[in-house]
């Protein structure tokens, strides 16, 4: 693209007062006296404050009486940002001025990079420490030191993500993503066509994505720098589940770890029950979703056994279980977008999750979701809220439809408890299945 003898690295810039060196300049002479590009480069992982920090400094190099060059840009890791740095735009000017990437050997800016289909210019798959620094840097980013809870940041970042995917799966070949950075556009303008996005695609699972975007434009500019350039659906699963997996146990922390079961204590717990594919499977406060994603992984498993791994019956395996037997309810609307997400990040496309309290009458899940019928699950993996308080007020029906909400006197007449935490969630499971019983273990 560039010849090696016009790239400078660690160049002097002159008149900078303090001395100042630029991390790497591109040339447009051979003689190396007109700078074309000044790039700074710095470490992935690098916060908000420190991108922007060094977006300046790029500026205030690329800005020198003596050294004023055409772009500037920044680059860490993933994260990648240009922007023109002529006169034409005002010295301040950080959003009008921002360009798709670096022109191609001294020529125009592209419109946009990324075009699916490409062999130049297709986003690509990442290994395990790359996205797990981009999904920290996106987090971070709209967390931003508390703007957001945890959970509703985690819970912004979701719906982002669940953009990001909706779009590499269903932008045509040969056209260009609608997530990345537009030469010329501006925040407002990006954060429009991302929400435009977003609702267009969130009709699929309106029950659970059923709040607009919330973050500002400019963090939906940041997110999107620090994601366009990887492609969630060509990394290999094994890579997106340890990663998200491994960020999600870092965020489910403190109070937000009642969300989150100890991955020793599933496995331990899907093992048990061994599910398979034809098994009707619920989760009834399913939290992140770690049940639903081993039961899922079990079905694979399978899967592997019984079908060679790229076979069309390989994928309808568990693909079909997934679509039509694995269901989740969760009362916490934003943690039921994480579970969704969860899901979506290992290839479910069509996850059964729904947000709602399982201790209402099961009938009610109908109206979102035609699986939850009355009597049909065969397996209950789930970790319910022990710690949870169920009023008398709040669920007037429990004592009438729950068994373990009653006791029987001396003579046989059925009496109600008081409400106690400890039983709502080993409550919702008797209310769904009805009967269910584990699996009995075969036999040595």
């Amino acid at each position: 693209m560039y010849a090696p003898q016009r790239i400078g690295i660690e160049v002097t810039v002159p008149d900078r007062t303090p001395k100042d060196s630029a991390d790497l300049v591109v040339f447009g002479d051979d003689a190396r006296k007109a700078p074309y590009a000044v790039i700074e480069c710095k470490r992935d992982g690098i916060t908000d404050a420190e991108l922007k920090q060094a977006t300046e400094q790029a500026f205030g190099n690329g800005h020198a009486r003596k050294f004023r060059a055409i772009y500037v840009g920044v680059v860490a890791g993933q994260s990648r940002l240009f922007f023109d740095c002529t006169e034409k735009y005002g010295a301040l000017e950080r959003q009008k001025n921002r360009v798709a990437d670096l022109p191609i050997a001294y020529g125009k800016p592209l419109k946009t990079k990324f075009r699916k289909g490409d062999a130049a210019h297709d986003i690509a798959p990442v290994p395990k420490e790359r996205l797990i620094a981009a999904l920290s840097k996106c987090h971070d980013t709209i967390w931003n030191g508390g703007e957001f809870k945890p959970d509703a940041a985690f819970s912004e970042m979701c719906k982002l993500i669940f953009v990001k995917i909706a779009d590499e799966k269903d932008t045509e070949i040969g056209k260009p993503y609608v997530f990345q950075i537009v030469t010329n556009e501006d925040d407002k303008t990006l954060g429009q066509r991302i929400r435009k996005l977003y609702e267009s695609h969130r009709k699929r699972d309106a029950e659970v994505f059923n709040e607009e975007i919330k973050v500002s434009d400019s963090k939906i500019a940041t997110v999107v720098a620090h994601l366009e350039s990887l492609s969630l659906s060509k990394t290999d699963l094994d890579t997106k589940g340890v990663a998200f997996e491994t960020f999600q146990r870092d965020y489910f922390t403190g109070d937000a770890g009642q969300y989150f079961t100890p991955r020793e204590l599933v496995e331990f717990c899907v093992q048990m029950m061994q599910p398979r594919a034809k098994d009707r499977v619920l989760d009834p406060c399913c939290g992140s979703g770690g049940f639903l994603l081993h039961a899922l992984d079990a079905v694979r498993n399978e899967a592997n056994r019984k079908h060679r791994v790229g076979e069309p019956q390989h994928w309808q395996h568990w693909h079909d279980f997934a679509q039509r037997n694995l269901f989740g309810i969760e009362i916490n609307l934003d943690i039921a977008r994480v579970a969704k997400m969860n899901m979506i990040m290992h290839d479910d496309d069509h996850t059964n999750v729904v947000a709602g309290n399982a201790l209402r009458p099961i009938k009610s899940f109908l109206e979102h979701n035609a699986g939850f019928r009355p009597d049909s699950f065969d397996l209950v993996l789930t970790n319910p809220p022990f710690g949870a308080t169920a009023k008398d007020a709040d669920m007037p029906t429990l004592k009438d439809d729950f068994e373990l909400f009653n006791k029987h006197d001396a003579k046989g007449k059925r009496k109600p408890l008081a409400a106690r935490g400890s039983r709502t969630g080993l409550d919702a499971g008797q209310a769904l299945v009805r009967g269910a019983v584990a699996r009995p273990q075969p036999q040595p």
